[in-house]
């Protein structure tokens, strides 16, 4: 098949095959794990990164790994729901049907936590009918002005799914679906029989003190942002711009000495939604230092902005810096990039990852 394969794809497959190749000259074991570290500040993507990892290279979710996800899916709802209702009220957005207001005082009064599907089932129906009105969707598109999850479209989409008694979350649910990380979460995997050792570490403020904790013996950095968050804000600093905050993350482990070694790929996620925004949200708005000769709703103008911030960091300009545009919802975007990144960190290793 390689005659449908893209000049980018065929490249790819070329450096890929030359590294297994001289991977599978090795009759010996492999001397170390490569430990893959995945920064970035929160919801950027990281813990769904590491779940495609495990759909991609690990042991795909089951039935039962899925069911797991249920009540994370209906806290995702849930939550989603207080927060229009509540943001509404603040924008002062008038309702499409004035009936929906004793809906929201439901939710208002519901626990923010579902555990099972009796906890949540007495609210569907005022779930689906907030979804619908005018005012709800006139609010959900003004989100820029407060905090709500990425995923919250797609979750309402699928509302009469959800709302089934025996409701199996399918595996692009478990995608979707958000739960804050909280300490170190580590996960081994073989990736084409090169061991892997992924450290995912929460993103949120409050959780940052722990990155230190695994900065021994870091073979490579996945540092994950937000791409299209650039007119939000925090949702612990509702004063911090999300992106500048990326920055200055960033900017910190870039230059860091400790990283002087460590090859460092920068995904900037959330491709897809980044798309969809610049076409109504002009991110100059947000960022006075966006070149006034380019368009700030054109895409390839935007994404070449993004990068050359990031880029902009580093004090080093000699090191290279790899980049990605990603979806980490997506399974196949994540297969192809990954194999890049692969390649790019073996490359790099091949030497310490042999034994002598």
């Amino acid at each position: 098949m390689a005659c449908c394969l893209s000049p980018e794809e065929a490249e790819q497959k070329k450096q890929s095959d030359k590294i297994d190749k001289e991977l599978a000259s090795q009759r010996e074991p492999y001397k170390r794990t490569i430990k893959v570290l995945l920064l970035g500040a929160g919801e950027s993507g990281k813990s769904t990164f590491l779940k495609q990892m495990r759909i991609i290279h690990g042991e795909d979710f089951q039935e039962a790994d899925c069911l797991e996800f249920r009540p994370t899916v209906y806290t995702n709802i849930m939550k989603a729901g207080k927060v229009l209702t509540q943001a509404r009220e603040l924008l002062a957005i008038p309702w499409g049907d004035e009936s929906n207001a004793s809906h929201a005082e439901l939710i208002a009064s519901a626990p923010a936590s579902m555990e099972t599907y009796d906890d949540i089932a007495p609210y569907f129906a005022a779930l689906e009918e907030l979804w619908m009105d005018a005012g709800i969707r006139e609010t959900f598109g003004n989100r820029s002005k407060f905090h709500i999850g990425d995923s919250t479209e797609y979750f309402f989409q699928q509302l009469k799914t959800i709302a089934t008694p025996d409701y199996l979350p399918s595996k692009q649910d478990v995608l979707c679906s958000r739960k804050a990380t909280r300490g170190i979460h580590e996960y081994d995997l073989l990736v084409k029989k090169v061991p892997f050792k992924f450290v995912d570490v929460g993103g949120q403020r409050s959780q940052r003190t722990k990155w230190f904790q695994c900065f021994d013996e870091v073979t490579s950095i996945l540092y994950l942002v937000s791409s299209s968050a650039y007119d939000m804000t925090l949702m612990e600093d509702r004063s911090t711009n999300r992106l500048v905050e990326s920055l200055n993350i960033f900017n910190t482990i870039a230059n860091n000495r400790c990283f002087r070694n460590v090859s460092i790929v920068l995904f900037l996620n959330k491709a897809d939604l980044l798309a969809e925004k610049v076409k109504t949200i002009s991110i100059a708005d947000y960022h006075g230092d966006f070149p006034p000769e380019s368009d700030p709703h054109n895409l390839e103008d935007v994404r070449r902005y993004l990068v050359t911030r990031f880029s902009n960091e580093r004090k080093d300009k000699n090191k290279l810096l790899f980049h990605h545009f990603t979806t980490a919802t997506d399974t196949e975007n994540i297969k192809f990039v990954f194999e890049a990144v692969r390649n790019t960190i073996l490359e790099a290793n091949l030497g310490e990852l042999m034994l002598d």
